[in-house]
Parts: C-alpha cells; sequence; structure tokens
C-alpha cells in the first residue's frame, strides 16, 4: 500500500489529469424482432473503410462505434452517446436498432451471415478477405460476439511500464469478469451443432446458461482457439512479445494450409496460411497498441515507437446501460489499470500463464459461484479474499482521482465495486439471468429485443439539432469521398500488393 501511495503521489495530479481514455463499441443491427438485419451497412452512415467513428467489425451487420480520445470520463460518454445517436437516425429508416448485449441475437445459417465489405481498394478487398478468413477458421457465428474496447494511456508512460501493467492486468483481470461480465446466457441458435456444457433456461428452447457465469463471451464458447494456445507469447519486455507474434504471422500453420489463399474457383479465402493473418487476429484480454500509419503493419508500428497505449478487451456490453457502459465502470476501469501500472509487475512464467487462463474460464463460467477459488503462484486462494485485497489497494489510487477532479466520483465508483463483491446478485451477470429467467419467460431474444428497444429510445430522448445533423452528414459525405479516392489511387493487381503487405519485411525495423 505505501509504495503504491508513493507512487501515485509521484505522478501528480497534473498528470492524473492528462490520462486518455477512448471507447471502441461493437453492436449488430438487428429488425424490431431481434433477428440478425441482413440489410448492407446504411449509406447514410459514411463509408465503413474510411469513417473515423462509425465502421463495421467482421459482419456487415455489426457497427462499430469509436471514440476520440478524450481526458474526461463525461466527454468520452458523451462523444458516444452523439455518435449513438446519429446511428439511430439513419437505422430507423429500416426500423432497425443495435443489439445492447454482447452474446449474439437470433442468427441465420453460418454461411448467411453477411462479412464486412469495404470497397474495391487494395486495403478495401483485404478487409474483406481477413473476414473471410475468419470465417474459414473460427466459423462465423464465434465472430458475431461483440463487446466494447476500453483504450487507456498516461502521459510519460514507456513502453517496459505498458507491459508491467499488461501482465498485472491478465493476472487480476478475473476481477473486471467478476464486476462487469454480463453474458451468463444466450441464444440456443449460437451453440447449435457445438459440443457445449450450457444448461437449458426454462425449457432451453429460450435459453442456454450456466447458473454462477460472468461472461460466456470471456469463456470457452467465446473469443477462444485451440490454434492460437500454440502461441506462447510473453509480455514480459515488447522484443519478446513482438519475436512471439512475428513467429505466428509468418510460419506455415498445417491446418490453414489446407484452406488455401485461393479457392478453386480463384476466389480468396484468406490473406495467408500463417497461424494468424495480421496482428488484429491475436485474441487476448488487453493488447499493447501503437496509432500506424497508412499502410503499415501494427507489429512495425509498435516495434519502431513502442507502446502508445493499452487496449482493454474484456469488457461486455451492460444490456441495462443504454450506451453499453457508464461513467462509474469507466472511472473503475481507471482506477484498476492505475493499479496494475503502478503495482510491482515481477516477469511472467509459463506456469503462470497457464493459472491466468484456468482463473479467466473459472470466473468467466462460474464466477459468481459460492466459495469460488482460484490459482496464484501455485496455491488456491479465495476469489473473493485476492479480489478484496485488489480494491483495498485501490483506494489511495481512487483518492488521488478524486483530489485531481474535485470530486468524490473515483471513491464511490470504487465502493460500488466492493459493494458488488459482498453482493454477487447484484452484478450485471446476475441481474442478466435473472431479468430472462423472471421477467421474459426464460427467452434471451425477448430479453435482448426489449433492452435494445429501451437503449434506443433512451438515446433517441436526447437532445438534437440540426447543426448536428448536418456535421455527420458532412463527416458521411467526406469519408464516402475518401474512399472513391483510395480506389481511384490504387494501382497494379491486387496479389502484387497483397503479397507486398504481407511481406515478412513488413514487421521488421530496418
Amino acid at each position: 500500500m505505501n509504495h503504491i501511495q508513493q507512487r501515485i503521489d509521484a505522478i501528480g495530479a497534473q498528470r492524473l489529469l492528462q490520462m486518455g481514455r477512448g471507447i471502441e463499441k461493437e453492436g449488430l443491427r438487428v429488425n424490431d424482432d431481434g433477428a440478425l438485419a441482413l440489410t448492407p451497412h446504411p449509406a447514410a452512415l459514411g463509408s465503413a473503410l474510411t469513417h473515423s467513428s462509425i465502421t463495421t467489425d467482421f459482419s456487415e451487420s455489426q457497427i462499430e462505434i469509436i471514440t476520440g480520445v478524450h481526458q474526461g470520463v463525461q466527454a468520452c460518454l458523451d462523444e458516444l452517446a452523439e455518435v449513438h445517436q446519429y446511428v439511430y437516425q439513419v437505422l430507423q429508416t429500416n426500423d432497425e436498432r443495435l443489439w445492447i448485449s454482447s452474446m449474439p441475437c437470433s442468427l441465420p445459417s453460418d454461411e448467411n451471415i453477411p462479412l464486412g465489405r469495404f470497397g474495391t481498394s487494395h486495403i478495401g478487398r483485404s478487409k474483406s478477405i481477413y473476414r473471410m478468413g475468419l470465417g474459414h477458421r473460427y466459423g462465423r457465428r464465434m465472430q458475431t460476439i461483440s463487446g466494447i474496447h476500453y483504450n487507456w494511456s498516461l502521459p510519460g508512460v514507456g513502453s517496459e511500464e505498458y507491459f508491467g501493467l499488461i501482465r498485472n492486468f491478465r493476472r487480476q483481470a478475473f476481477l473486471l469478469l467478476y464486476l462487469f461480465g454480463a453474458s451468463p446466457v444466450l441464444c440456443p441458435c449460437f451453440v447449435q451443432g457445438r459440443p457445449h456444457q450450457l444448461q437449458p433456461l426454462g425449457d432451453g428452447q429460450g435459453a442456454l446458461h450456466l447458473p454462477h457465469a460472468t461472461s460466456l463471451r470471456m469463456g470457452r464458447l467465446g473469443y477462444q482457439s485451440d490454434a492460437q494456445a500454440s502461441i506462447n507469447v510473453s509480455y514480459n519486455h515488447l522484443k519478446g512479445y513482438a519475436d512471439s507474434l512475428y513467429g505466428a504471422l509468418t510460419q506455415p500453420y498445417p491446418a490453414y494450409e489446407k484452406v488455401g489463399i485461393l479457392n478453386p474457383g480463384g476466389e480468396y479465402n484468406q490473406l495467408a496460411t500463417s497461424l494468424l493473418q495480421i496482428e488484429n487476429e491475436f485474441y487476448g484480454t488487453i493488447r499493447p497498441k501503437r496509432t500506424v500509419q497508412r499502410g503499415e503493419r501494427p507489429l512495425h508500428a509498435l516495434r519502431e515507437r513502442g507502446v502508445e497505449y493499452v487496449e482493454v478487451r474484456l469488457m461486455d456490453i451492460n444490456p441495462f446501460d443504454s450506451m453499453g457502459i457508464s461513467a462509474p465502470t469507466m472511472r473503475l476501469l481507471d482506477i484498476f489499470l492505475l493499479h496494475c501500472l503502478l503495482s510491482d509487475s515481477p516477469p511472467d512464467s509459463p506456469a503462470e500463464i497457464a493459472e491466468m487462463k484456468h482463473n479467466q474460464h473459472m470466473v468467466a463460467e462460474r464466477g459468481r459461484e459460492p466459495g469460488l477459488h482460484l490459482q496464484r503462484q501455485g496455491k488456491e486462494v479465495l476469489l473473493t479474499d485476492w479480489a478484496q485485497e485488489v480494491l483495498q489497494a485501490c483506494q489511495p489510487i481512487a483518492a488521488a482521482l478524486d483530489q485531481a477532479h474535485g470530486s468524490t466520483d473515483y471513491s464511490q465508483a470504487l465502493k460500488h465495486s466492493q459493494h458488488l463483491l459482498a453482493h454477487p446478485e447484484q452484478t450485471p451477470s446476475a441481474q442478466v439471468l435473472a431479468a430472462v429467467s423472471e421477467q421474459f419467460g426464460a427467452s434471451f431474444k425477448a430479453f435482448g429485443a426489449a433492452q435494445s428497444q429501451w437503449a434506443r429510445e433512451q438515446t433517441l430522448a436526447r437532445p438534437w439539432n440540426d447543426a448536428l445533423t448536418a456535421k455527420y452528414q458532412q463527416r458521411a459525405a467526406e469519408s464516402m469521398q475518401a474512399q472513391k479516392d483510395m480506389e481511384a489511387a490504387d494501382t497494379g493487381p491486387f496479389e502484387e500488393w497483397r503479397q507486398c503487405y504481407m511481406s515478412p519485411e513488413h514487421l521488421v525495423v530496418s
């Protein structure tokens, strides 16, 4: 506790006020009955390739809303809400809305889930081919899972310090799954034809669940890959991390070699036959990140210029918040990330990495189970004891942030988290499970449709004016023109471009 107090004091209020955060929020477009919308990405939203705030993720039906970097929590949320409001206004044309849950809505057969389309430029084509590859490798249903990414930075922090933060985050990420997991139940269509150990809710026709689950999205049925489990990624320093990813990006993987780059008809199956097509394919609860220049590979950017910020990737969408995330949740993330940064962070080891994966699965699938034990340094420890230790150590950080901001918001967020630790029935995951079971006849689809309609109404009720409409229409038009300019500028065959872009030479610093 003392060394954390000393380190938070050394940062000072001025640097704390310069902390940066931004949000990326995914959401499936659905019809009013809760089924996946199969319409194209609305042209009125602009180009999914070049718009800075509104794009698509895996599917053409999966909108991703991106905020800029903000030094204030409320300013970040305000931008998130404003972009949402414009999106909802456009979606009203087809009576569509965004699905406000991490686990997907009612889905068509795998092959009928539409891949994201980004135009005819070389980079646009590569994005669609990458998604085709994801479908071949993991199935399209898994890719429709949605979440919230929290991008976070602090001025003056270098790569080695960020990697220390990442190691501690991975050790203690179980706490965030317990506090904010909101996907304990899913639509049976998601696991159709797949082995699973889920239990029926009610008659099982409308929902499957695990009774103490927090985040099925982060469990064995979510973003997991047996193939990627073979990647021995080191988070002890930038070089080791980069070297391990380099191998996964450049060495052929037998199962993906069988898929091939092209199908017999000459169409692309995937970008590469390596274990990872590109860097973004690597799954993880947190990533080191660096803004890339046009045409630059992310791994090259990291190697050349170091870590700029971290991307927290394990946050579920909260169906009880119209934006999917609240200000108190963001403040707790700020506190937690500072705690991970300021705490001692010894090197990880293969044994500890195995413990982390075990703990993630345990908490994702059984996190609210009374008396649940996790593994720590070869010993068993009660989840509640370990979580209480972490939250207790966060108190001086919350106090320092309160002092810097002249409020009690951070301490209140921390107190609420301590309350949830003592009252698991009040966590988002427990509330979701109770609502589906008790209010919606054990139908996940009915719950999701109702909450999605509620979120749309809440968002559209916010103040709006013609100037905002004009702003977003202008941004949409500019993004469409930018895409046309990119398409006009591309020369030469796409295959030549692909081979050049995928070349291992673009992953290293000369």
